[in-house]
This record gives structure tokens, C-alpha cells and sequence, in this order.
């Protein structure tokens, strides 16, 4: 089931000119053009990590490094916790629940793709770098990281993809459920 979002369309006027004589609902589910930009995104995040992490494990040896400028270089390291390595120990725990959220994504996408037009990018980079790294644990039982700022611990393509997600979702909600411009009130209305 879809949700419903009540729109205020001005069928007429009433004695007050104010009160909408009848109002049409919009469904905010995902229709194909939605579903077709989400694919996109997700393929090009995951084949772009995959490349990435290909790369690195042929090119170095496990703990080798290249600095590139600064404080950056890549450290090829391997990873079987989440963010931090944390919950090292528990990849089939970590490998359940990164398959739930993903589940979890796509149903919210369904139900909510047509929403803003920018939510297939956000979910797009989402499910693509949570289903990279989950494609690295199922069949590797690790993640590889290698993007290392030397004071914060090593990352992936996927996990910036996470982020950015992240970041593109909340800004693309809160713009969404924002008003928009100033609420102007006649003063007949008021009194």
C-alpha cells in the first residue's frame, strides 16, 4: 500500500475564498523512471568500490602502504567489524543486520521514491555502499579498506558513499517537510 499525501488544489471557492472545496492525493511510491535512477546509482557505487578494492588487494600487500599527500595515503588493511572495527568478531551478526537495512531501504524506496526527485541518488549511494561491503563479507568474511587519513581509521568508497547517503537523505527529508517561504495570513482571515 502507497502512502497518501493530501495536496491543497483549489477547486473553486468557498464564501471565505480560503477553504479548498475538495483536495487530490498524490501517491509517493516509486514508479519506474525512481526505480531506474536507484539501479544507476547502486550499480555505479558498488562496481566503483569493487574496482576499487580489486586494485588495492593486487597492487599491496595486506599492511603495505602508499603515501599519497598530507596526512592520506593508502593502507591496504582488512576490516570484519563495521565503522571503527567495531564488532570485529561478529561478521555474521554485521552481515544480518547490513541485509535487514538494506531490505529495509528498498521497502522505504517503494513506499516513498517519489517523494523528491533526489532520494534515488541518496538511497542509491546508500544501498550500493552497504551492498558492496555486505558483498565483501559474504564472500570474504572482511572488508577491505584502504583510504587512510593517518588520526581517523581506514575507510572504503562504500563506506563514503554511506555517508554522503546519508547526508543527501536527511537534507532531501527535512527540505521536503519544510514550509515553503512565508505564511502570509489577510487580516480578514485573522479576525
Amino acid at each position: 500500500m502507497s502512502e497518501q499525501r493530501a495536496y491543497d488544489v483549489r477547486m473553486g471557492s468557498t464564501t471565505d475564498a480560503l477553504t479548498p472545496i475538495s483536495s487530490a492525493r498524490r501517491s509517493l511510491a516509486a514508479r519506474w523512471p525512481q526505480w531506474a535512477a536507484l539501479g544507476v546509482v547502486v550499480l555505479a557505487a558498488i562496481v566503483s568500490d569493487q574496482a576499487t578494492k580489486h586494485i588495492v588487494t593486487t597492487q599491496l600487500a595486506l599492511d603495505d602502504s602508499v603515501h599519497v599527500i598530507g596526512p592520506f595515503a593508502i593502507h591496504h588493511v582488512q576490516n570484519s567489524g563495521i565503522a571503527f572495527g567495531l564488532f570485529a568478531g561478529a561478521t555474521p551478526l554485521v552481515t544480518a543486520l547490513t541485509a535487514l537495512a538494506v531490505g529495509w531501504m528498498l521497502v522505504f524506496f517503494a513506499r516513498s521514491g517519489a517523494r523528491h526527485p533526489i532520494l534515488p541518488v541518496a538511497l542509491g549511494l546508500l544501498i550500493g555502499g552497504s551492498a558492496s561491503n555486505l558483498v565483501d563479507r559474504i564472500r570474504l568474511g572482511y572488508v577491505t579498506d584502504f583510504l587512510d587519513f593517518r588520526y581517523w581509521p581506514a575507510f572504503n568508497l562504500a563506506d563514503s558513499f554511506i555517508v554522503v547517503g546519508v547526508a543527501v537523505l536527511l537534507l532531501a527529508l527535512v527540505s521536503v517537510d519544510r514550509p515553503h517561504g512565508p505564511r502570509r495570513v489577510s487580516e480578514a482571515a485573522r479576525s
